[in-house]
């Protein structure tokens, strides 16, 4: 399997990204004979993530928090850090009020620091990573009726690996519109398993949140559980949402944030559509530019 690369925004140049548990999911995700058995059955994916959400909040797993700092290079001087009782208290850390800014107006900011693909309109011919069939609204959904708001609309798909920031935020203004689970597996979403399984984000499980926003028209916020994602928290579901005001926060594992819209109101940023076209995921900061309205 190739490596992992993204563009850096802030750095302008490719980085390989360092993948937890590399070895593991290389061998799970990375044999023709075992991509059968990488469609686990539901109750073994929430077991296997259950335990290990369990073993993050003992405070055995404190021991863990010093060599990940280390050996991830974790930037501890833009987080608020204290004496954590265990390790998920680390990996739901906050950002210091000052390490992040927040664009504003028509200017859409990120709902959370991820490495970012971005199309203006989600068609089925849309390849990287996922086909552009496997994110249709509809089965993203599963035929929610709020779909078809968003049938070959703008598309934001936002990666968070297990060293990132883990609590998601509101992108505009708004207000709370409706609120769902759709329940599923939980694959792992490193780009290795978007490849070897179809339709991976479709059944995977997913919390729904569609907002009316006051500049980009109607957003479905999905947040996708994964392998190891302990739990899904929602801290502020409205109704009224502010710009910048925290949403929820994944605990540990890494997971996916996939943002859709409504066709001709808003598209991602430029240069996320140009990597993306280059099939490279970008790197972008909580709070900064990942799309601008067009009306």
């Amino acid at each position: 399997m190739d490596e992992i690369t993204y563009f850096n925004r802030y750095t302008q140049r490719l980085e390989q990204e360092k993948v937890l548990g590399e070895r593991w999911v290389k061998w799970f995700y990375g044999h023709d004979y075992r991509r059968h058995a990488g469609w686990m059955n539901l109750a073994a994916g929430h077991l296997l993530s259950r335990l290990y959400g369990a073993y993050m909040n003992s405070a055995r797993s404190k021991r863990l928090i010093a060599p990940f700092i280390r050996d991830y290079a974790i930037k501890q001087d833009e987080f608020v850090m204290e004496d954590f009782a265990n390790f998920n208290q680390f990996f739901i850390r906050r950002f210091k009020p000052q390490s992040r800014t927040w664009v504003e107006g028509k200017r859409l900011a990120a709902p959370c620091q991820a490495r970012y693909l971005g199309y203006a309109v989600n068609r089925p011919t849309n390849t990287y990573p996922v086909k552009g069939e496997d994110l249709a609204p509809q089965l993203l959904l599963r035929d929610n009726p709020w779909a078809k708001y968003f049938v070959g609309g703008p598309l934001l798909i936002a990666r968070l690996c297990p060293v990132d920031y883990h609590r998601f935020h509101y992108g505009d203004n708004g207000r709370v519109m409706d609120q769902f689970t759709l329940p599923g597996r939980l694959h792992s979403v490193n780009p290795w398993a978007l490849k070897t399984i179809p339709q991976l984000f479709a059944h995977n499980e997913k919390q729904i949140t569609i907002i009316q926003t006051e500049n980009f028209g109607y957003l479905a916020y999905l947040e996708v559980g994964a392998l190891g994602v302990g739990k899904i928290v929602q801290t502020n579901l409205g109704p009224e949402v502010k710009r910048g005001e925290e949403k929820g926060y994944f605990l540990f594992g890494g997971s996916t944030v996939i943002i859709l819209g409504e066709p001709q109101r808003w598209q991602p940023s430029e240069d996320l559509l140009t990597h993306t076209a280059a099939a490279q995921e970008t790197l972008i900061n909580l709070g900064d530019e990942v799309g601008v309205a067009l009306t």
